[in-house]
């Protein structure tokens, strides 16, 4: 079983490194939660037989069928709307439901999903449930894509945090627009400040530039003249994970930001074209 990570992007276009839960994992969550609920039906069942006999035949019918659709819809909305996002197979296995954009699931996605998972895995035995994930880019079966959820993994190894804020860049971060700046070339400066420090000084430079001259236009204001290049794609990449967070936190608290200059990246920055930028001492 690989971990595949992938991009979850938030209502903001700010991309939030997850790992997708994959098929085979997934498919040993629903057998997990298809056990509990074949337990939980055989007990009903068993129940039913009991008081059949105390019944007419149409009442007995019509609550075995309540109590089928109450069982196999019923069981993943409640288990997931009450853990948020999770059922015990899920929870055995590490897994949750989120939606798209990285925030929690709501009980209207998980009663979408509820219902679509009656149909393509009850009633068609999981076969569109299979060929739907195995197809979509991100695991996703015809519930996910109803209800605009996708189901990531929370045991999947930590990727790298983001890069610190600059103090001396803290002003104009917190004045960016940044919705030209798309989850391309966020990632690309992400993954280049990740391995600067691992380049040979030509190609640092050559790359650093080229990533900058991405990232500068389409962000504005500009970087203030001669701020390095490193800390002015750290700077815009802290600001984008800031919002994104204050986003999905209830309650955002200001971001505090460390008094001297971070030690990442360990290698020398590179200056950017202009001139003129002083780092405090």
């Amino acid at each position: 079983m690989v971990w595949q990570p992938a991009p979850v992007v938030t209502g903001d276009a700010v991309v939030l490194d997850v790992a997708i839960a994959q098929l085979p994992v997934r498919t040993l969550a629903a057998l997990i939660d298809i056990l509990v609920i074949a337990v939980a039906y055989v007990i009903g069942l068993v129940l039913w037989s009991i008081t059949l006999s105390q019944l007419d035949d149409a009442l007995s019918a019509a609550i075995l069928i309540i109590f089928t659709v109450l069982t196999l819809v019923g069981y993943p909305v409640v288990m997931e709307t009450a853990t948020r996002g999770r059922s015990l197979g899920k929870m055995a296995l590490g897994l949750r439901v989120v939606a798209e954009d990285g925030g929690p699931e709501r009980f209207r996605q998980a009663l979408f999903r509820g219902l679509a998972g009656f149909v393509e895995i009850w009633m068609l035995t999981g076969g569109p449930a299979v060929i739907c994930s195995l197809v979509s880019a991100k695991g996703k079966r015809l519930g996910d894509i109803f209800a605009g959820t996708v189901v990531i993994s929370e045991r999947a190894p930590r990727l790298n945090p983001p890069p610190v804020m600059p103090p001396a860049l803290a002003w104009w971060a917190g004045s960016l627009e940044l919705s030209g700046l798309g989850p391309e070339q966020a990632e690309l400066a992400r993954q280049f400040l990740t391995r600067s420090a691992q380049l040979d000084p030509r190609i640092r430079q050559e790359m650093a530039h080229r990533v900058f001259s991405e990232v500068a236009s389409r962000i504005s204001p500009p970087p203030p003249p001669g701020a390095p290049i490193e800390y002015v794609l750290a700077a815009v990449l802290a600001e984008r994970h800031r919002r994104a967070l204050a986003r999905l936190m209830p309650t955002p608290s200001p971001q505090a930001y460390p008094a001297p200059y971070p030690s990442y990246p360990p290698a020398p920055p590179t200056p950017a074209p202009t001139s003129g930028f002083t780092p405090p001492s």
